[in-house]
């Protein structure tokens, strides 16, 4: 696996990184195989949120992985806390609650990342600092990021926080892809030239903070894959033409895609289907062509002004 500086920080980092959103579908026998296979690609990266699965998630990742001091160094560990039932919260007291809670159903003593998990509005950036000092000070935590969030809004924590933002982790997808599609159509009267994230792609390109881009499968919100969706005849017959080209599934295609931005991007898959991981993981390898990728733009119904 190829690996990637995360943000502005020193840490190396695989390009591919590991969802366990789902890890809880899993039984105890399938989710060892699924990590054991992750590690094997060298896709030690595992991202994780305090509310997934109610905290069950982490849990099972830990048996899963037999977590332990060895292990522990081999691998990296990202999580993210602010939402709870009917509200986020960026307090200090619940960043703090939270990260202590992580930390116990990972089994460990510190979390490579926390990422705030979906922008806050009643966030007092004073506070998010003193919970960032606290946690980085205590080696709770070595590095910290957000999630969905704008310019902006990072701005507003950057007044405040003194340690760098290395990530930020957004909806980005072949068919969700506004974030790219309103710099190609900048001063245009269309639907693609709106603006809806505040150039939330220059701007981390500009700040050295890595994308991670999540559900790079999925179009809408949540409403399906595109991969093999008949929604989508003419993507799906350019990615199986480009993907029998390089000799690799439409899977892999479709992160290569993400990979190929000169953004150096971090995309988090969602499956816990081991043969479709290791297909993500192959994208480290195929680097796709400037006509390739526009290809794969315009087919999923992207038009160029």
């Amino acid at each position: 696996m190829r690996t990637m500086k995360l943000g502005n920080s020193t840490l190396q980092a695989p390009v591919v990184a590991v969802g366990c959103m789902r890890i809880n579908s899993l039984d105890k026998t399938q989710a060892e195989a699924f990590v054991q296979t992750a590690l094997e690609e060298g896709a030690n990266f595992f991202d994780h949120a305090d509310v997934y699965g109610g905290g069950t998630c982490e849990e099972i990742f830990s048996e899963a992985i037999h977590m332990n001091d060895d292990i522990r160094e081999r691998i990296i560990l990202q999580s993210k806390c602010g939402i709870r039932k009917g509200m986020f919260d960026f307090s200090k007291e619940h960043i703090l609650e939270s990260v202590d809670g992580s930390l116990k159903r990972l089994k460990t003593d510190y979390l490579d990342i926390l990422l705030l998990h979906r922008p806050d509005a009643l966030v007092e950036p004073e506070e998010v600092a003193q919970a960032f000092d606290i946690l980085e000070s205590s080696g709770k935590v070595r590095h910290f990021g957000v999630s969905n969030q704008n310019p902006m809004q990072m701005q507003l924590l950057k007044k405040s926080v003194k340690q760098p933002i290395v990530a930020n982790q957004l909806q980005l997808s072949i068919t969700n892809a506004s974030m790219i599609s309103s710099g190609i159509n900048v001063n245009m009267e269309n639907d693609p030239a709106v603006n809806r994230d505040g150039s939330v792609l220059d701007y981390c390109r500009l700040n050295d903070i890595t994308i991670q881009p999540w559900s790079p499968f999925q179009f809408g919100f949540f409403e399906g894959v595109f991969i093999g969706n008949d929604k989508f005849p003419e993507l799906n017959q350019k990615i199986d033409e480009i993907a029998a080209k390089y000799e690799v599934s439409n899977t892999t295609i479709a992160i290569a895609w993400l990979l190929r931005h000169p953004a150096r991007m971090q995309p988090v898959t969602g499956t816990m289907n081991t043969g479709r991981l290791q297909d993500c993981c192959k994208a480290s390898d195929v680097h796709l062509t400037r006509e390739e990728w526009y290809g794969i733009y315009r087919a999923a119904g992207n038009k160029l002004p």
